[in-house]
C-alpha cells in the first residue's frame, strides 16, 4: 500500500514538474550562464531568450507594473522583459533615484513572481562618465536580487560613437563588473558597445575576462542590414557572445516605415545563431516601434489596441514560443522513451 501511494505521488510530481516547466520559463532553464557563443541552462541546454524592452521608465511609467508583465508573459509568450530605467536625460534616476528605482523593482519582482527573465538596463549613452552613480546603482541591485536565477544585467545601454572601447567603455565596464560580482558572483552581465551598441567586434578584439559576460548588439531593421549582421557574424567567430536587448522593426529613429521583409532577415538571422532579443518598446508613444495604440490601457490588449508592429511582433513572438514549447515536449519524450528502454 504505501509502494503504490509513493509510486502515485511520484507520478503526480512528475506531471507537475511538466506542467510548471511548460508554463515557467525559469523553472525550465534555471540558472543561465555563457559558453562560447550562446547562454545555457543549468542543465546545458542551448537557451534562446525571446521578449519586449519597456519604454524610458521616467516617460512611459505606466507600464512598469504587474499587470502589464504578466500580461506580456501569458499572452505574448515573452520569456525575458527588459526594464529600461533612464539615468541621464530629464526626470531619470539622475533626478529622482528612488522613485526611478523602485519602478525597476517592481518589474523584477514581477518577472520573479511570473517566473521569467528580467535585464535589468541602465539605460543610458554616457553611463562612463559618472561610474559612481552605476556603481551606486548596480550595488544595490545586486545585493538584493543577486540569488535570483531570473536577473540579467545590462550596465550601459548604448554608448555613443565617440566613446572608445579601450579607453572608456572597458574600464567602466570592469568597474561595474567587479561592483556586481562582490554580490552576485554568477549572474549573467551584458556590456554595451561603441557606436549605439553596433560595434561589437572592437569588443571580441579585447575583451572582458570574466565569466558569464555578453555584449550587446542594437539594431533597427530598416536602417541596419547586412553590413551589421557581418559585423557581429564576424565578432561571434572571434568568440565573443551576442544579445540583442533592444532592435526595431523600422528605422533607426523608431519611426518611419516597418520593414516587415528587413525584419524577417533579422529573425532569421537571431535563430540561426540562437541571439536572444528585445524588441522596442512597451509604449504608446506616437512612432512605429511602439507596440500600442494611445488609450490601449496596461494589459488585456486586443488586436485593435495593437500597432501594425505590435501585431507584428506579437505573433512572432508566440509562434516561436509554441515551437520552442513543441521542441522541448518532443525532447523530453524521447529522454523518457530512452530511460524506459534501458
Amino acid at each position: 500500500m504505501k509502494k503504490s501511494i509513493l509510486l502515485v505521488l511520484l507520478i503526480l510530481n512528475v506531471i507537475h514538474s511538466n506542467l510548471k516547466a511548460e508554463k515557467d520559463i525559469v523553472f525550465r532553464y534555471g540558472h543561465l550562464s555563457v559558453s562560447g557563443n550562446y547562454i545555457l541552462s543549468q542543465y546545458k541546454d542551448t537557451v534562446q531568450l525571446r521578449g519586449m524592452s519597456l519604454f524610458w521608465s521616467q516617460w512611459m511609467p505606466e507600464y512598469y507594473n504587474y499587470e502589464t508583465i504578466k500580461w506580456l508573459k501569458e499572452d505574448w509568450k515573452c520569456t525575458v522583459i527588459r526594464a529600461a530605467m533612464g539615468v541621464e536625460e530629464e526626470g531619470g534616476y539622475l533626478y529622482n533615484p528612488d522613485i526611478e528605482e523602485e519602478k525597476i523593482c517592481t518589474v523584477i519582482e514581477a518577472a520573479i513572481d511570473l517566473g521569467i527573465y528580467v535585464i535589468i538596463d541602465y539605460h543610458s549613452h554616457k553611463a562612463h562618465k559618472n561610474p559612481a552613480l552605476a556603481k551606486s546603482f548596480f550595488e544595490k541591485m545586486s545585493k538584493k536580487y543577486s540569488k535570483y536565477p531570473n536577473v540579467l544585467y545590462e550596465i550601459f545601454n548604448e554608448p555613443l560613437q565617440d566613446a572608445s572601447w579601450t579607453n572608456q567603455i572597458k574600464p567602466y565596464a570592469e568597474d561595474i563588473i567587479s561592483t556586481i560580482r562582490k554580490n552576485d558572483s554568477d549572474n549573467i552581465i551584458i556590456v554595451g558597445t561603441r557606436q549605439w551598441s553596433q560595434m561589437v567586434t572592437e569588443a571580441a578584439s579585447n575583451p572582458i575576462i570574466e565569466k558569464n559576460i555578453m555584449y550587446t548588439l542594437h539594431f533597427y531593421a530598416v536602417s541596419h542590414g547586412k553590413y551589421l549582421r557581418d559585423e557581429a557574424e564576424k565578432a561571434m567567430k572571434m568568440g565573443i557572445a551576442i544579445f540583442v536587448t533592444e532592435f526595431g522593426d523600422c528605422d533607426y529613429t523608431g519611426d518611419g516605415e516597418l520593414g516587415y521583409n528587413a525584419t524577417n532577415e533579422w529573425f532569421e538571422f537571431m535563430e540561426k545563431y540562437k541571439l536572444s532579443w528585445c524588441n522596442w518598446s512597451v509604449s504608446h508613444k506616437n512612432e512605429t516601434s511602439a507596440i500600442l495604440k494611445p488609450k490601449a490601457g496596461i494589459s488585456e490588449w486586443e488586436d485593435y489596441m495593437l500597432s501594425a508592429s505590435g501585431v507584428y511582433i506579437r505573433k512572432v513572438l508566440i509562434q516561436k514560443y509554441k515551437n520552442e514549447l513543441y521542441n522541448y515536449l518532443l525532447y523530453k519524450k524521447k529522454l523518457k522513451q530512452k530511460k524506459s528502454s534501458i
